[in-house]
């Protein structure tokens, strides 16, 4: 009987964390996705809009996900990582918990759920999405900010993260295994917020599994040259880097630093973003095969527009990049 109980513990537990199921294992045969900042008080900035719940609802509803999944494609992206929101309030999917938290009417969260819509899009061609959120509330959004008690700095923040779990799984156990991954902005302070008791790293990853175990997830400490991971908890390496002239990508063995998946995150914009291109489709090819010839996945941030397309320049380097990464013949 004792050997009977310790099996059954043995299947019910949960994994410990070095042990865990390689659920980022398909970026290294991906190689090469996109990101777009798809945000209100961005959009508004650029396009000289006075932003509103119902400006927002219709930009959210106009966004054309067949067109951006047919451009994704031509672009050889295996991949596709999308904002659901950051630091003005706005999201683009409904969440019922994050209402019922902050009181604000109306919503801020958009009526139609633009992840469900991208995700049917992109799976009948064959390409994976991720969600992009801040770990903190919304900067912008004081009366969010207070309901969630959030405290921006190197703070325990235990109350709000306790919500915001909450609100990261209500969206998790809707998706389901529609996103193949998160990766989490803005995780400044672990050894404040998320190497103590619970809530931590483990109970974030968690709500982020909550409906779909095998979702990959990364914790963002900002931006680093150097390729680290940040947790045993994380399953790929965040690796934003404006500089990539100061990218370093050291003590890798089978694509994985410190066991977790070599994945580099950078913008070919002025800015994340936003702008005209700065680097040429050469050098966009060159970093790219620079990531991928560590048997590492590279995400190019891209512009859209109000419609959720990409522009042309940007297509051409992004077909340049995918090229290199042998995900398009040359």
């Amino acid at each position: 009987m004792p050997n009977l109980l310790l099996s059954l513990l043995l299947i019910l537990l949960p994994a410990a964390p070095g042990s865990c199921q390689d659920r980022a294992s398909w970026m290294k045969d991906a190689k090469f996705g996109v990101m777009t900042h798809y945000l209100s008080d961005w959009m508004a900035r650029e396009h000289k809009l006075t932003m509103s719940v119902e400006k927002w609802n219709s930009m959210v509803d106009g966004f054309d996900v067949e067109k951006l999944a047919e451009q994704l494609k031509s672009a050889g992206a295996a991949y596709y990582v999308i904002t659901l929101g950051q630091n003005s309030g706005y999201y683009l999917a409904p969440n019922a918990t994050y209402d019922r938290y902050t009181g604000i009417t109306p919503s801020k969260c958009s009526r139609r759920d633009l992840v469900e819509a991208l995700s049917g899009a992109l799976s009948k061609r064959g390409i994976k999405l991720v969600a992009y959120l801040p770990a903190g509330a919304p900067a912008g959004d004081r009366a969010a900010r207070e309901a969630l008690q959030w405290q921006n700095g190197p703070f325990r923040n235990a109350e709000f993260q306790m919500k915001w779990e909450a609100v990261i799984r209500e969206w998790a156990e809707r998706w389901k295994d529609r996103i193949a991954g998160w990766w989490f902005d803005g995780c400044y302070w672990p050894n404040a917020m998320y190497r103590g008791d619970a809530p931590n790293y483990s109970t974030f990853a968690l709500a982020a599994r909550a409906g779909n175990p095998m979702a990959a997830v990364t914790f963002n400490p900002g931006v680093v040259p150097r390729l680290i991971s940040v947790s045993p908890y994380e399953d790929y390496t965040a690796g934003e880097i404006d500089d990539l002239t100061k990218l370093t990508i050291r003590r890798v063995t089978d694509g994985k630093v410190d066991g977790r998946q070599v994945h580099v995150l950078s913008y070919m914009g002025r800015t994340w973003g936003v702008g005209e291109p700065r680097m040429s489709g050469a050098e966009a090819a060159k970093w790219t095969q620079m990531v991928v010839s560590q048997q590492g996945a590279m995400t190019w941030d891209v512009p859209v527009g109000l419609d959720g397309a990409i522009g042309e320049p940007y297509l051409e380097r992004l077909r340049e990049a995918a090229r290199a990464a042998g995900r398009l013949k040359p």
